[in-house]
């Protein structure tokens, strides 16, 4: 198992490369010193996820092996199973959101901002029954009319007056409750 994101970096630099790269390339794009990648190079091919070949005196050519590309596997599914799991709670938080503004008699929800969860947003007015608006920027016209709960992005600033009108997903996702204690038993 890596212990170093660099060295895992590293490898994956090494896979996506079209053609052969050079140390001091990697260096530079891995943002390291030469010293510093050549001992990265050393040990991955001392785990025997590197293989070193000699071309010539001047050039090395660097291939992932078989066992670098399954650590290169496992660390992309463990990345992907962390980001479904947060997509999941962050849906049920806003979920949990929606119920309430539908609660308190909104009808139109406007997301102020760009967001990377305006799919889930708006799928969720959707099941909770509320128009859904993208907005650039918070309408100029008075919130205090109750037109449409304003949802601010996680992007995008909220005013600092408290109200009821509005919310932010910033502020919703960083109340994150704490994992659930592992059992004892295996999944």
């Amino acid at each position: 198992m890596i212990s170093s994101d660099r060295e895992i970096d590293t490898l994956e630099r090494i896979h996506l490369s079209h053609r052969p790269v050079r140390q001091r390339d990697l260096a530079r794009i891995i943002g390291l010193s030469l010293g510093m990648t050549n001992a990265i190079l050393n040990r991955l091919a001392r785990k025997g996820l590197l293989q070193i070949r000699k071309v010539n005196n001047r050039n090395i050519q660097y291939v992932v092996s078989a066992k670098g590309m399954e650590e290169i596997a496992r660390r992309s599914y463990g990345y992907l199973k962390r980001t479904i799991k947060n997509v999941v709670y962050y849906k049920e938080a806003i979920d949990r959101l929606m119920a309430e503004v539908t609660e308190m008699g909104f009808r139109r929800l406007a997301l102020i901002g760009s967001s990377d969860m305006d799919f889930i947003v708006e799928h969720l007015c959707t099941k909770h029954h509320l128009a859904f608006d993208r907005l650039p920027a918070p309408p100029s016209e008075a919130r205090s009319e109750g037109k449409a709960f304003l949802l601010y992005s996680e992007n995008a600033r909220q005013p600092n007056e408290s109200s009821q009108d509005c919310a932010s997903l910033r502020a919703l996702f960083s109340t994150r409750p704490p994992a659930p204690e592992r059992s004892g038993s295996p999944k």
